[in-house]
């Protein structure tokens, strides 16, 4: 949000750049989008996303490699192939007709987030193993 959100009105929609159809869909066509006119319930959702990738890591991360960098690359590479990746194909790309060059430095920003999403929760996640073995061995 902070990313796309506080650049909206620069080069996302540039109408140089930008397709007119996504322009219209976030500026003019009724209802706006809720992240521009109520952003509140947007943020709410992230934060519940960010608990249901922690809930996938300790499910999946045991059959990761071990380390903090490779098991958040793991789920970072997830969360960008599964979400941002097919995402940006199928609504930008598919039915907004935004141009390639855009969806490209929009991918960029989307594995920015999907590392930092990844790095939070395998952080979070590890230092809490690691302070329960430390915890169960007293």
């Amino acid at each position: 949000m902070i990313g796309f959100g506080l650049n909206a009105d620069g080069i996302l929609l540039d109408p140089s750049l930008q397709s007119g159809k996504l322009i219209a869909v976030r500026t003019e066509m009724e209802p706006l989008p809720l992240v521009v006119s109520r952003p509140a319930p947007i943020a709410f959702g992230i934060i519940l996303f960010g608990i249901a990738h922690a809930y996938l890591y300790r499910w999946l991360s045991p059959a990761w490699p071990p380390g903090i960098p490779r098991r958040a690359l793991c789920l970072g590479l997830l969360v960008f192939l599964l979400t941002f990746l097919f995402w940006e194909f199928f609504t930008p790309f598919n039915q907004f007709g935004e141009p390639i060059g855009l969806i490209a430095i929009e991918l960029c920003f989307w594995a920015l987030i999907a590392l930092a999403d990844g790095f939070a929760i395998s952080v979070i996640m590890e230092q809490g193993a690691s302070s329960q073995r430390r915890g169960t061995a007293r």
